[in-house]
């Protein structure tokens, strides 16, 4: 055999044998569209919650359907869009407040407020728009000038632009009219119905806090997520195979900044007002914190902290002065993080696989030649 026919025999590849599924066995999804793999499996717990949540204002007082659960679902919301950025991106931002804040102040600028000097009086079928669009813009804008660094410098990256927005709204009167801010901000009466009233914002509220958390289970399944996973584990092996991870990080925070933006106009309308009060440091803390007590790695951790905190910020005033407040919060922080780094659902899934019952597995016998 010449040197040339030996080499074009070892350039040729053998056929892999074609695996035969068993019988019984799952079909691959390889060959499935990208929509039939994207969308969460329904179980029986999220029917119960969804019923339970449905069913909460009906037997609750206003005080805990207006003032713990919508504050909560809003709150929630407004951390969620932090959860899928240090989830599922790998990227912390203490902006995310203030791309709420950027989304209340706009709606209140471009519409209706008590400042009839500063407010443009546009219709609200106008004006949320706008808003949303000027809020994710904004976070898009964040995203492009952080996701070129890691860790610590992105953290102050995004709490230097926190900062700073606080302190123009703060010196700024010909637009956010300075410290007394712009008051007098109610949602619409769309359909006939009261939307300040405690129950119907907290169904507006909860379809909001729905419709995130539905989307952000179906992004993370979605290519787009999935490539967006192996950015946050391995960004040099991603660029390698051709993804571009700048443009990845970018849209993931505009998508952070539109549940953010969503958060903030309905926080806006919850507070009736938009001071700097309301984007000051306190609250990007506090969002980093609602996160972190949840669980970073679940969706449904920021809801679930931002439960934790309203109860503690309502009840816990009664127990200590309003100064240590923080103490508190900082106390059971430090707390849940110390024995679940993972939050309350890290505690949750331990004590479920702690306390589950063991399934014992019998040996299969060796086959004899």
């Amino acid at each position: 055999m010449s040197a040339s026919q030996w080499r074009r025999a070892m350039n040729r590849q053998p056929m892999a044998p074609v695996a035969r599924p068993r019988p019984g066995a799952m079909p691959a999804t390889t060959g499935l569209p990208a929509r039939a793999i994207a969308w969460p499996r329904l179980r029986p717990r999220h029917g119960i919650v969804l019923i339970l949540a449905l069913l909460f204002p009906f037997v609750a007082t206003p005080f805990f359907t207006y003032q713990v659960a919508a504050q909560s679902l809003v709150l929630g919301l407004i951390a969620l869009s932090l959860t899928f950025l240090g989830g599922y991106g790998g990227m912390v931002s203490l902006a995310q407040m203030t791309v709420a804040g950027m989304a209340g102040y706009a709606m209140a600028v471009l519409g209706t407020s008590s400042s009839a000097a500063i407010s443009l009086g546009w219709p609200w079928w106008v004006a949320v728009p706008f808003a949303l669009l000027i809020a994710v813009a904004a976070a898009a804008l964040i995203g492009w000038l952080s996701v070129r660094t890691e860790g610590i410098y992105t953290i102050m990256i995004t709490l230097a632009i926190g900062v700073a927005f606080y302190y123009l709204v703060l010196q700024n009167y010909s637009v956010f009219n300075g410290f007394q801010g712009l008051r007098e901000l109610h949602p619409p009466n769309v359909f006939g119905v009261d939307w300040r009233q405690p129950v119907p914002f907290y169904f507006l509220a909860l379809a909001c806090a729905l419709a995130g958390y539905g989307l952000v289970k179906w992004i993370v399944r979605a290519p787009f997520g999935v490539a967006l996973q192996g950015v946050r584990d391995n960004p040099r092996r991603m660029a390698a195979l051709g993804y571009d991870v700048v443009a990845h990080r970018v849209a993931a925070y505009a998508f952070a900044g539109l549940l953010a933006a969503v958060g903030g106009i309905l926080l806006a309308w919850y507070n009736g007002l938009m001071t700097p009060g309301s984007v000051g440091t306190s609250w990007l803390i506090n969002i980093l914190v609602i996160a972190v007590l949840g669980g970073m790695r679940h969706p449904i951790g920021a809801f679930i902290g931002a439960v934790l905190f309203v109860l503690l910020q309502t009840f816990a005033i009664d127990l200590v002065d309003r100064e240590r407040f923080n103490l508190v919060i900082g106390g059971v922080f430090l707390a849940i993080v110390l024995c679940s780094p993972d939050g309350l659902l890290g505690l949750w899934v331990k004590a479920r696989a702690r306390f589950a019952p063991r399934q014992t597995t019998t040996p299969t016998p060796r086959r004899q030649a």
